[in-house]
């Protein structure tokens, strides 16, 4: 990679990189390890491809569906369930992104989702991702991602409200 393309790369992640871990922190269930697992295989393979998809029409969209799909390969992974402490409690003191009540609360409904309706409501409400984007990022009809929103919306809320 030339000097003023890995320029161009590092300049893209350095400004990106908050809202991918951020994104990333959700669609893992509040898990900042897993997230942070998430992110760096993101930006890794990005940076193998950069060239190819620096051309891309919409880079963050593309960047966001690279971050999904990372983050579906690691929950399927055998090894991601390998538990490492004997409660989350256990490392909650060590996240950097629990500072917020709301944010917990928000973290412990969205963990109580199913990872389908889980990686809808991020990519439509945290990512602002289009519609018909979701879909193809998550290959499913426009009519599933909407059902899906609904659906994980609405459970959201009762989570919370029960919760408060």
């Amino acid at each position: 990679m030339g000097v003023s393309t890995e320029s161009a790369y590092v300049d893209y992640v350095s400004a990106r990189l908050p809202a991918l871990q951020r994104a990333a922190y959700l669609l893992c269930a509040g898990d900042a390890h897993r997230a942070d697992d998430v992110v760096q295989a993101t930006i890794t393979r990005l940076y193998q491809h950069w060239k190819r998809v620096s051309r891309a029409d919409n880079l963050d969209a593309y960047v966001h569906r690279m971050l999904v799909h990372a983050a579906v390969d690691e929950q399927r992974s055998a090894w991601s369930r390998v538990a490492l402490f004997a409660s989350p409690d256990d490392v909650s003191a060590a996240a950097p992104h629990v500072q917020v009540d709301e944010r917990d609360r928000l973290v412990d409904a969205l963990r109580r989702l199913p990872p389908r309706q889980r990686a809808v409501l991020v990519m439509r409400f945290l990512l602002d991702r289009p519609i018909d984007e979701v879909a193809e990022t998550l290959n499913c009809s426009v009519g599933t991602v909407k059902s899906q929103s609904s659906r994980g919306l609405e459970a959201l809320r009762g989570l919370l409200t029960n919760n408060h």
